[in-house]
């Protein structure tokens, strides 16, 4: 009886200190991005040509070249961690950030601190590989937490389909609208996978490493928790809006 008790103060203690894992992982995010060339707000890289030159050589160190992964040298092996917390401006920043606060908080809060973050970081290195994979002969820089943030919405739309979530779509004026969180999360899907079937082998957004993040992140959960109960309150809400 008394285990039980010290068991369930545990449980109420760290629920009450919110999603820690999530916080720490956008502020480890954003402290990576203000001290890096991107930012542009650390004097040390320089300005124009300089800034240029120094991020370049900054992305090609801390993330993902395709066409050098594969080599076996343990430096290279390591880019699809390290990549995870750089990214290549305040847009792309913000709009990751945005999708793992709204989503990761809740991910988290059902799966456990310890394995929420495991879950994270092998299931984002599996999409950046993957995507390295698939563009082996690509000298192309990927970096970005996309391929996690995939993951977390995959684990979402199977341990929580009926969670209200706030979205704003472009083509209705950014008008905010509540659906259910499988409505917004497979229409999301949707849209990578068509982006994906247009998307060139050149720079932009890595569509690839998005979808497989998400499918690997849907199969976890269903793996874990297909026993187990989902939550189906329809009035659970996420704390912040997104943007399919």
């Amino acid at each position: 009886m008394l285990c039980h008790m010290i068991v369930k103060w545990r449980a109420v203690r760290e629920a009450a200190r919110g999603p820690v894992v999530t916080h720490a992982l956008i502020a480890g995010c954003a402290v990576v991005f203000l001290l890096g060339p991107a930012s542009g707000l650390n004097p040390a890289y320089g300005t124009g040509d300089e800034l240029l030159s120094a991020g370049t050589a900054y992305f090609r160190r801390w993330g993902v070249v395709p066409d050098e992964l594969f080599t076996g040298t343990p430096r290279a092996w390591l880019t699809p961690l390290t990549a995870l917390f750089v990214h290549g401006s305040w847009l792309h920043l913000l709009g990751n950030m945005l999708f793992l606060h709204v989503f990761g908080a809740m991910a988290e809060e059902r799966m456990g601190r310890p394995a929420f973050l495991g879950f994270y970081l092998c299931t984002g290195y599996l999409a950046m590989a993957a995507y390295a994979a698939a563009n082996a002969g690509s000298p192309q820089t990927l970096v970005g937490a996309s391929g996690a943030i995939s993951a977390v919405l995959g684990a979402f739309l199977f341990l929580l389909p009926r969670a209200r979530v706030t979205s704003l779509f472009p083509f209705l004026f950014f008008l905010p609208l509540r659906f259910p969180a499988w409505i917004v999360l497979l229409f999301w899907f949707a849209l990578q996978w068509v982006a994906a079937q247009r998307a060139g082998s050149g720079p932009g957004v890595a569509y690839l490493a998005h979808l497989v993040g998400f499918s690997l992140g849907f199969l976890y959960a269903w793996a874990r928790y297909r026993g187990t109960t989902r939550v189906r309150r329809p009035a659970t809400a996420t704390e912040g809006d997104s943007q399919p």
